[in-house]
């Protein structure tokens, strides 16, 4: 029988933790209690679709949802879709909502965007992208993050989830829209 050296069990025994830990375990966005600051997103399917402007700052103290995605995976599209649709329903609330695609080439990006937006008949979340795969840098998207959610009322955050990879499971992506009800009270 051979023996397997200490540091060879610590290590396997750590990635295997690492690749049981929640899609959550990632640190990304900014910490609940922050203060949200103004930043410029290029509208593509929004109500100011090629226009580059501050979702932040034109949804002032509502509660909203922003989600950054570096990948555009048929989860985070079903993520987008529920909260389309929870956006809809609250809308007495003054809800609202804003996807973001980091991207490195804004022309794709603007073509998916728009499909996904017809496909999904997205009425009340904006598709923006910006320029450049690190996004906002007071915003503070970790390079390990696929998708970071960040939800806050009055400026400042309430919820902030990130997942190392845009293949959410059914079960992260119920707990996201369920999130939404901190935003909302």
């Amino acid at each position: 029988m051979k023996k397997v050296p200490v540091f060879l069990t610590l290590l396997l025994a750590g990635a295997f933790v690492y690749a049981a830990a929640p899609g959550n375990a990632v640190k990304s966005g900014l910490p609940v209690g922050t203060f949200v600051p103004a930043y410029h997103v290029n509208d593509v399917t929004g109500p100011n679709a090629g226009v580059s402007l501050c979702y932040r700052c034109r949804f002032a103290g509502r509660p909203v949802v922003n989600i950054f995605t570096r990948e555009l995976t048929p989860e985070v599209v079903d993520l987008i879709a529920q909260i389309d649709k929870k956006v809809g329903a609250n809308k007495s609330s003054k809800m609202a909502a804003f996807v973001v695609h980091l991207t490195d080439d804004v022309k794709a990006s603007d073509a998916i965007l728009k499909k996904i937006a017809r496909e999904k008949h997205l009425e009340n979340v904006p598709l923006t992208n910006f320029d450049g795969t690190a996004g906002p840098a007071n915003y503070k998207i970790a390079k390990n993050a696929d998708v970071t959610v960040m939800m806050w009322v009055k400026g400042k955050v309430k919820v902030n989830r990130a997942f190392s990879t845009a293949k959410l499971s059914k079960e992260e992506i119920k707990e996201v829209v369920a999130d939404t009800s901190k935003i909302l009270n």
